[in-house]
């Protein structure tokens, strides 16, 4: 078996080098072949950490031909800000690189199992991968996951089949734990918790059994779109269609909105390239706008939108999660 652990510029020390202790102290215990490696998505490479850019040197490229595990970990970095060395903007860059790409080929694979610790899950999720799917990831990250469609369950580790995702940065040890029992056995994970004197936590949440009659300590966050039926301020004058543009941290994004009351019901759709979509959720509070849409572009994303208009001038901002506000402006041309 191979387990490889995918490092990236900006990488959490602990998510990774945590796993990467366990899977080398079960290849001790085990009469199986198992190798375990540091990769990039580039190649043998120093990869600069984000906690005090600690620089470790990978072996060798991702390799999508090698069955086994790959491990991907989250970023460390500010969380207080959106500026370049903020773990979202870490995690976005990330998805820049063609680790993007390899993720997409690697979950195609039958004998190939993605796992990921902490913020690993949002790469997955920003790359389109975990949509319709549960995951789990740091508690400040669980509404991004749910802005690209996938399924946030508040666990410890959840196991999805061919994706298992850990939450904050001490899930490491745990997901990489579970996975040496899900693929080697508890024999063999028990020695290891016994070396490390070390006990994984928490209950493995996985979509099997009956489901709680009460779910009050399992929770799952579903994703709502319904627009709202509430009665809009007749003296906002919002309809019409506007020229926005949203101002992302890799490009300028622009959407044409169209806002129409009927029957004193708020409707709404933006246009972005050959894309129409409805905007849910849409309601006006004194002068301003407020909806969720979902967007393909720079990916694909559930955005919060809130925008203030004053006569034909539009101004506001896009929210997904925990990434950074994107701000927008417009006006009325029609």
């Amino acid at each position: 078996m191979n387990i490889q652990i995918v490092l990236f510029d900006g990488f959490d020390l602990l998510d990774a080098i945590a796993p990467y202790e366990v899977f080398t102290a079960a290849a001790m215990y085990s009469n199986e072949n198992i190798t375990v490696e540091l990769v990039s998505a580039e190649g043998e490479r120093m990869v600069t950490s984000g906690v005090n850019h600690l620089q470790i040197q990978t072996s060798s490229k991702l390799d999508l031909t090698r069955k086994g595990i790959i491990l991907v970990p989250g970023a460390s970095g500010s969380v207080h800000d959106n500026g370049s060395e903020s773990i979202p903007m870490k995690l976005q860059q990330a998805t820049e690189t063609n680790l993007s790409h390899l993720l997409k080929e690697a979950i195609k694979k039958p004998d190939i199992l993605l796992s990921t610790v902490c913020g690993g899950s949002l790469i997955l999720a920003m790359s389109g991968l975990l949509e319709n799917r549960h995951a789990v990831t740091h508690h400040m990250g669980m509404g991004l996951l749910s802005a690209t469609n996938a399924i946030p369950v508040i666990a410890r580790i959840v196991d999805d089949g061919n994706i298992v995702t850990g939450g904050g940065v001490t899930s490491g040890l745990d997901v990489a734990l579970y996975l040496v029992e899900r693929e080697l056995g508890p024999r063999i994970a028990h020695a290891v918790e016994q070396l490390f004197e070390y006990e994984r936590r928490g209950t493995v949440w996985r979509a099997e059994g009956h489901a709680p009659r009460e779910n009050q300590q399992e929770k799952i966050i579903e994703p709502t779109s319904a627009n709202a039926l509430i009665k809009p301020n007749m003296n906002f004058d919002y309809q019409g269609k506007w020229d926005t543009t949203i101002s992302t941290p890799i490009g300028k994004l622009p959407v044409l909105l169209d806002f129409n009351n009927i029957d004193g019901q708020i409707i709404g759709t933006a246009k972005q390239g050959k894309d129409l979509v409805t905007l849910d959720n849409l309601i006006v509070e004194g002068i301003q706008l407020k909806w969720s849409m979902k967007v393909s572009k720079p990916m694909s994303l559930k955005l919060n939108f809130i925008v203030s208009v004053d006569g034909d001038n539009m101004i506001g901002e896009a929210k997904a999660g925990m990434l950074p506000a994107s701000k927008l402006i417009g006006h009325r041309i029609l």
